[in-house]
């Protein structure tokens, strides 16, 4: 599962078994998690972020949207 992004204590990363997938993200913070689709950007499950934080992080998969998009098509091809 590599990790593509880390920032504010968050990891971003992708489950080498998700190739059939649309192109999203999975990010951590401690016990907490979520999947974020990365077109369009939106919410795919969270557990354990509270809703300002689900924004927070939202906005942070947005922001790098190019470059996880980029690193999803290099990984999976």
């Amino acid at each position: 599962m590599p990790t593509i992004l880390r920032k504010d204590g968050y990891r971003c990363y992708f489950y080498s078994h998700e190739p059939n997938e649309p192109p999203h993200v999975h990010v951590d913070k401690g016990n907490a998690t979520l999947k974020a689709w990365l077109r369009p950007v939106s919410l795919a499950r969270a557990s354990g972020f509270r809703p300002r934080e689900i924004n927070v992080i939202l906005s942070l998969v947005a922001e790098h949207e190019a470059m996880l998009l980029e690193s999803w098509n290099e990984y999976f091809g």
